[in-house]
């Protein structure tokens, strides 16, 4: 479910409350009123969020590499971890040398994202991902699985924007490799 639709569920869940709770409310402008609802939900969202973040399971809050972060002698180290906002079943994280996406809590699969094949990367917020300060990242890759990857409803998107392109400089540099663009 996209962030707009919590949002939109969870402000619904808010008026029909206030309606059934026999309060009355008419004294309080309208425009004042939504303007409170508004409010309350963002709060809310962003406190579940952070109970969701809490039971995480402890090994992907922790960060422990698995061995297949080790190649040819050379650590792979972790530059950032994340999930989307309000997610428990997908994570994202950022080393030195890919990105990997995982989905699902029982049944796990995985997605890894060489950074030397990516090509571009942007983020995009509306306004009401600005507010939460989350936002989507797309990378666009040669990767023949799928060249166009999102991250979505990351934290800080910009944050994660500049990790990211620092890495993908990081690793052209480190394995000597060149994009030439035809114009």
């Amino acid at each position: 479910m996209s962030l707009d639709k919590y949002k939109s569920s969870i402000t619904g869940r808010i008026w029909q409350a206030i309606a059934q709770s026999g309060v009355n409310v008419s004294c309080i402008p309208q425009e004042r009123l939504a303007t409170l609802v508004n409010i309350i939900t963002e709060n809310v969202l962003v406190e579940v969020n952070q109970l969701l973040e809490e039971i995480r399971p402890e090994s992907e809050q922790q960060g422990t590499p698995d061995p297949a972060t080790t190649t040819s002698g050379e650590e792979e180290q972790i530059l950032w971890e994340g999930r989307p906002f309000l997610s428990l079943s997908e994570s994202y994280m950022v080393t030195t040398q890919r990105i990997r996406i995982a989905h699902g809590m029982v049944n796990k699969s995985r997605e890894d994202i060489e950074l030397i094949r990516i090509q571009d990367i942007d983020h995009t917020q509306h306004l009401g991902e600005r507010i939460m300060s989350v936002g989507d990242v797309i990378l666009r890759s040669s990767d023949p699985s799928d060249p166009k990857i999102i991250l979505n409803n990351v934290s800080n998107p910009e944050q994660v924007h500049e990790i990211i392109r620092k890495a993908m400089l990081e690793a052209r540099k480190r394995y000597g490799i060149r994009y030439r663009q035809d114009i």
